[in-house]
């Protein structure tokens, strides 16, 4: 069964969006006819992916900014006001996930991953609704979580404290910011593989990621109060291993075969 969408004369904010998800979740908006606001952070990126979605006869606009800079996402949805209107879908997805042992972690990388991962959702979450509020505009906003934020990875502690933190979060702005039409979900998705996605891991724990099996989504959210919609669902690829009782079950991953650790992804 086909779902059809329509966004025509919409304005979509996509975060993370030249490259690996955030430029196929762009593409689907765009396909169905929502003008899309690009944001990534190298111009170089940006121009490729623009080119890309023009070529399907998308509307794209492409936007640098630092989700992580409050100046930065402040001038980012004043530019897009400006030249597209006020955006009624963001998608937070940017997002880091170098891998490092906890005991090697550094201070430096744990802000890294935490600023962009979290304080960089709450920015460009905040900065947007406020911009649906000023239009007087009901809006979704679409958090990018993961399933990390359920479970433990081995090497990813900042990563999978980030990930759960966002769906709190989501709780919390879908709470305040239904009284104004403002709907926040948080999709919770597995790793996702992509030509440039994970690009910092070992072959070997990649190839592992996806002979894992995959089981359906199921929602395990609650609708808040009024308008507000709080539900996470989590899908995608789980890490499932069989258990001494003889059965398949979800207990963790085990430590990553061939781990690499890295200062950074950007």
């Amino acid at each position: 069964m086909s779902i059809q969408c329509d966004f025509s004369g919409e304005t979509a904010l996509v975060t993370g969006g030249a490259t690996g998800l955030g430029f196929a979740i762009a593409r689907a908006f765009g396909l169905c006819g929502a003008a899309i606001a690009l944001n990534d952070l190298a111009e170089y990126r940006i121009e490729a992916a623009c080119e890309r979605l023009a070529q399907e006869s998308i509307t794209c606009r492409g936007y640098e900014a630092d989700v992580r800079d409050a100046g930065a996402v402040s001038a980012l949805i004043t530019t897009i006001e400006a030249e597209l209107g006020a955006p009624s879908v963001v998608v937070a997805n940017a997002g880091l996930y170098p891998n490092t042992p906890f005991l090697e972690m550094s201070e430096a990388e744990w802000d890294r991953v935490i600023d962009t991962n979290l304080k960089g959702v709450f920015l460009i979450c905040q900065a947007a609704a406020r911009s649906m509020v000023r239009a007087d505009k009901a809006g979704r906003i679409i958090v990018v979580s993961s399933t990390a934020a359920q479970r433990a990875i081995w090497g990813w502690s900042h990563y999978c404290a980030s990930k759960a933190a966002v769906i709190m979060l989501t709780r919390a702005m879908a709470l305040e910011l239904g009284e104004h039409g403002i709907r926040v979900n948080a999709v919770l998705p597995g790793y996702v593989d992509v030509a440039d996605g994970g690009r910092h891991l070992s072959l070997a724990y990649r190839e592992g990621a996806r002979r894992r099996p995959a089981r359906p989504p199921r929602d395990a959210g609650r609708r808040g109060a009024g308008r507000a919609d709080a539900r996470v669902t989590p899908s995608g690829l789980h890490h499932w291993r069989r258990c001494r009782h003889r059965r398949w079950s979800e207990c963790g991953p085990r430590r990553p075969p061939g781990r690499r650790s890295v200062a950074d992804t950007d």
